[in-house]
């Protein structure tokens, strides 16, 4: 009978211990489940449009904070500055206004990968002595005006004094929607005087110049009252318009990189692409590409 209980116990205690064994094992396996992903480490280097430079560097600002190992430099210098180098592989991204097959020889623009990041609006800005007085300009007299066939605002129902226009160098991307959308592809005149891609100087040549004109994307805007903005044919450079097609002068941005970009641009390009992310696009001042009610393929 002694001896019976002590098997008994012996038989309790082993199954205790499997028991245990078991759990610890179970642990194990959960704890390999949860593992977090390795840690995105290397350098990423980007440049072009300066339209879409305000949301990259913000987004590279929020990315660094969670991938602390990663180093992101970022340039603008135009659309067809980044496609270039893009295409030549001296930087991992080129950010683009346009379409690579506009900027580069179709043979070139096949090798990189299109990746879509957001609606960029257009908006014709104006010095305030200006503004005072005109509101909207219609598409033709925009036009009049870009291609110096109109030289003075009192031709437009502005103040009598010379139109001073800021312009873009032809690699911008910018310049490129303009023309196409705003001027139906007119040849812009060209200012070397005021002639920058880099659109907080071109904000900033507006504001300082007296009768002044240019276009920037309208991010550049959203806490900048310097300069005034001008209605198109009655119609307001506005995310709104711009989502319901009443604004036509936009275009989407995008970010181009190899077929095979390495881990630490792919993670990034994943990020700004996340839902989490997306919430800061309309902050920033760009349209979210899904709110667009016009399916246009022309802007594409």
């Amino acid at each position: 009978m002694i001896l019976k209980n002590k098997w008994k116990k012996l038989a309790v205690t082993v199954l205790a211990g499997m028991m245990v064994m078991g759990a610890l094992g179970c642990g194990g396996q959960k704890a390999a489940d949860t593992k977090k992903p390795a840690a995105v480490r290397g350098n990423i280097t980007g440049s072009g449009s300066s339209a879409l430079l305000p949301l990259v560097k913000d987004a590279a600002e929020s990315f660094k904070k969670q991938h602390k190992e990663v180093s992101i430099s970022l340039n603008a210098g135009g659309s067809g500055m980044g496609l270039k180098q893009v295409s030549d592989g001296s930087v991992d991204m080129g950010n683009s206004d346009v379409p690579a097959a506009s900027k580069l020889p179709k043979d070139k623009a096949d090798k990189l990968e299109d990746h879509k990041i957001c609606v960029m609006t257009v908006a014709t800005i104006v010095n305030k002595d200006v503004a005072e007085k005109v509101k909207s300009l219609t598409k033709q007299q925009l036009t009049d005006i870009f291609t110096a066939k109109v030289t003075n605002w009192k031709e437009v129902g502005g103040p009598d004094e010379p139109i001073t226009l800021v312009t873009r160098p032809k690699t911008s991307g910018t310049r490129a929607l303009f023309a196409k959308y705003a001027m139906g592809g007119a040849e812009e005149a060209s200012n070397k005087s005021l002639e920058t891609d880099n659109s907080g100087l071109l904000v900033q040549s507006v504001a300082q110049n007296k009768g002044a004109i240019g276009y920037v994307a309208l991010p550049y805007l959203t806490k900048n009252d310097t300069v005034a903005t001008i209605s198109i044919d009655g119609v307001a450079p506005t995310l709104e318009n711009t989502y319901s097609g009443k604004y036509n002068v936009w275009g989407y941005e995008h970010i181009y990189t190899s077929k095979n970009p390495k881990a630490a641009v792919k993670a990034f390009l994943d990020y700004i692409l996340s839902a989490d992310y997306g919430k800061r696009i309309e902050e920033l001042g760009y349209g979210v590409s899904s709110k667009m009610q016009v399916k246009d393929t022309a802007h594409d």
